[in-house]
């Protein structure tokens, strides 16, 4: 028999916020999304900046990006998610409350940008910080610094996104979007 604490946490469905630009998807990423996948009931991941697109800051659509999400996810067994695309407004006073008007429905948001975390902060919502998997290697900018330099790069992202990555001619399109800035 349940006693009313516990009868409680088992009717609370938990969800949490995870927003990043997975620009591309990386191994980085995964791990939190793992990390949140065993904590919370529901991961809700935000494709962040998901009007940009074959830039070199942002060269993968938000389909490309969501692809990314659902394959590698896919394979290392995680469900418990949606992806919501989260196109930018560039002012932040106003970015969590347009955020909530996407996404209303969350307990917490994961995040360890130190933008992110003050505005969810600032609105009052718990903000949940991660640990750091090296840095120096899993960031999107890095990876697609080395794939513009032809260094390798292929093992800081899941196999899915690496294979995407190949399909769509990402490596050609990111060499393409360097010459022309």
């Amino acid at each position: 028999m349940l006693n009313n604490v516990s009868c409680i946490n088992y009717l609370i469905k938990m969800k949490v916020l995870f927003v990043g630009r997975f620009q591309p998807l990386h191994k980085g990423h995964l791990l939190i999304i793992q990390y949140a996948s065993k904590k919370y009931d529901e991961v809700i991941i935000g494709v962040g900046s998901s009007q940009y697109n074959h830039t070199k800051h942002n060269p993968f659509s938000s389909e490309e990006r969501k692809m990314m999400l659902e394959r590698s996810l896919k394979n290392i067994e995680i469900n418990n998610y949606s992806v919501v695309f989260i196109p930018d407004i560039h002012n932040y006073p106003k970015w969590v409350p347009y955020v909530t008007s996407i996404i209303s429905d969350f307990d917490a948001v994961i995040s360890n940008s130190p933008l992110t975390k003050r505005l969810f902060s600032e609105k009052g919502f718990t903000v949940e910080e991660t640990p750091l998997y090296d840095r120096s290697k899993y960031s999107g900018k890095e990876i697609r610094r080395r794939i513009i330099n032809d260094e390798d790069w292929e093992d800081l992202v899941p196999e899915s996104v690496y294979e995407i990555i190949k399909e769509i001619q990402g490596v050609k399109r990111l060499k393409d979007l360097a010459k022309q800035e």
